[in-house]
């Protein structure tokens, strides 16, 4: 039986014909295939988002990434190896290691710039001395970063009564990583580079589970317990001595305004010395969370909390009746005890 179009072939057939036998002819093939790709050619043709063709007009993944994970070789030197600069002197690899990723983010920060409307139309040459003086700038941030997260260590091994060490926060705890990043990233957005901080939390996100928004705005001695499904949202603020536990969000209300409430200030502000325990959700813009509070596991809370509040939700107890072969729901009285014990 003749075979008229490609799409009457099932995988025998196509198998056959790439062994060279079957009913239709490497012409025919050839004629079909050429369809499809000027199907899919003719397709990048409507002017869509989709179909944007300038490769070159955004920041490159790979390099970012890249810049990231050598951001960490200069953050913690001592715990973060590099394979590429081979010599014995530590501060001179350092050396190399840091004008290597100035190098490349100034490059990277020249092409996000095009997506800045004060220099999409400007020439090539004063993005790049704009770029430049941008990472010049950042570079300078670096000890304050190192600062802030000097204390995030030291918040992580106080927090933690299973660590061991500094060590091993610092080589092993996904929240440690995922704050750095964010720290990185931030600096980043304060000096209104477009797209690359995003980028980066973006990336912590694949790695770590953890979604933190480079515009938030976190205080010093920071730490994320257990990190998978912490979410923090870009107008959050938080201070210091905050303690956050997995599954946290510290997020926004859904409205029906959607993207107009862009530039608004859509979530919470967590104040000093509060934990917010796993699975906990903490909304709204106008929400204040004040100082000293606890949040319990699972409440859902999108209205202001006073200072050295307990909030909780209310538990139940499962209980087996053997005899009658059903099971019964008891309300339990909240041990206050139950917010220190992991």
């Amino acid at each position: 039986m003749a075979i008229k179009n490609i799409h009457d072939l099932d995988v025998l057939d196509i198998c056959r014909i790439c062994d060279g036998g079957g009913d239709i002819d490497e012409e025919s093939l050839d004629q079909e295939m050429q369809g499809i790709v000027q199907t899919l050619l003719d397709d990048y043709k409507n002017g869509r988002d989709i179909d944007n063709m300038k490769v070159f007009e955004q920041p490159d993944q790979d390099v970012v990434t890249d810049i990231v994970d050598k951001m960490m070789m200069i953050l913690y030197p001592g715990y973060y190896r590099e394979n590429i600069y081979h010599t014995r002197d530590q501060h001179t690899k350092l050396s190399v290691l840091i004008e290597d990723v100035m190098y490349n983010l100034r490059k990277q920060i020249e092409v996000a710039l095009l997506y800045d409307p004060e220099y999409a139309d400007s020439k090539k040459i004063v993005r790049k001395r704009a770029a430049q003086k941008i990472c010049l700038d950042y570079f300078r941030q670096i000890p304050k970063i190192r600062a802030y997260l000097d204390t995030d260590i030291q918040a992580a091994f106080d927090g933690d009564p299973a660590a061991t060490g500094t060590d091993e926060i610092i080589l092993a705890y996904p929240g440690l990583l995922a704050i750095t990043i964010y720290r990185i990233a931030h600096e980043l957005h304060l000096l209104k580079v477009p797209l690359i901080p995003r980028m980066m939390s973006e990336y912590a996100h694949r790695i770590t589970g953890v979604d933190i928004h480079p515009a938030a705005t976190i205080g010093r001695y920071f730490f994320i317990d257990h990190a998978t499904g912490v979410v923090v949202g870009s107008t959050s603020i938080i201070g210091e001595h905050v303690k956050v536990y997995q599954g946290v969000t510290i997020g926004a209300l859904s409205t029906k305004a959607g993207h107009a409430a862009h530039g608004t200030k859509r979530h919470p502000t967590i104040e000093d010395n509060v934990t917010l325990y796993s699975g906990a959700s903490v909304l709204g813009g106008n929400t204040v969370i004040g100082e000293g509070t606890v949040i319990g596991g699972n409440a859902f809370v999108t209205k202001s909390v006073a200072p050295h509040s307990t909030v909780t939700i209310k538990t139940h107890e499962m209980q087996y009746n053997q005899a009658e072969h059903h099971t019964e729901e008891k309300e339990l009285e909240q041990d206050e005890t139950w917010f220190y014990v992991i």
